[in-house]
């Protein structure tokens, strides 16, 4: 029998090694654009269903295997969106990045429901992303202590932590936050404000991209179709305080 895959990748890697390369190339929102847009599409949330025709009808898939037809579903397309816009990046100048959530309930066999993503006020909150290079991807996902460190950055770079009822214990853990040793050197701390490196600068790119967003979000919630979630959309601007 093997030993557990990541006992065998620590005692290669250490979790400072680990972080080192997560420091040097993730690619963080600037907080101006996180103050700006909060929230992208707040239409939309994990395996929240599709619709076309402006939000009139269901947009259906076929399995190719099965030949079924199935009512499409969100998966991560509009989180990416959202990440790649509010970085000032188009679909294509992100070729093996990969979009990752910094809070969601943490399940490393993908057994339990991701209630946090699923939830409009978080899904396509950029605070709640950053951006890695795929193959780095996996250490977030699996490595809790990779986790909590992204948590702990966005809480000091953006002044944000998940309050969703199922991360609670793990918002307690990362505002009481002491063990710096592993913690990357060039983002903020309590005791030091600084962005990240990789942070993105708010620009004017970013700017349209957003205000673009924001005349879709008021376009949507005057004249969508039936099957438009206002009353959801309603609350999360409310939520973030956004104005349209």
């Amino acid at each position: 029998m093997l030993p557990d895959g990541l006992e065998a990748l620590r005692r290669e890697l250490g979790l400072g090694d680990v972080m080192g390369l997560i420091e040097r190339t993730a690619r963080w929102v600037d907080p101006r654009t996180f103050e700006y847009l909060s929230v992208w599409y707040p239409e939309h949330a994990r395996r929240a269903l599709f619709y076309k025709a402006n939000w009139s009808e269901p947009q259906m898939n076929r399995n190719r295997q099965t030949g079924a037809i199935i009512h499409k579903f969100e998966g991560n397309i509009h989180a990416n969106k959202a990440l790649t816009l509010a970085l000032g990046l188009r679909a294509g100048e992100r070729p093996n990045w990969s979009c990752c959530h910094i809070w969601g309930v943490d399940d490393a066999a993908y057994q339990i429901s991701n209630a946090v993503v699923q939830d409009r006020r978080f899904f396509s909150c950029v605070a709640n992303m950053v951006l890695l290079p795929t193959p780095l991807k996996a250490f977030t996902d699996v490595m809790t202590e990779v986790k909590m460190m992204l948590r702990v950055c966005a809480l000091q770079l953006y002044g944000w932590s998940c309050d969703h009822e199922e991360v609670a214990d793990n918002a307690r853990q990362v505002a009481e936050w002491s063990d710096w040793g592993a913690y990357p050197e060039s983002w903020p701390k309590p005791d030091r404000p600084s962005l990240p490196l990789g942070t993105a600068k708010f620009s004017a790119r970013i700017k349209d991209a957003a205000d673009r967003r924001k005349a879709v979000i008021r376009k949507d919630l005057a004249s969508a179709g039936p099957h438009y979630p206002r009353d959801d959309v309603l609350k999360v601007l409310d939520y973030w305080n956004i104005s349209l």
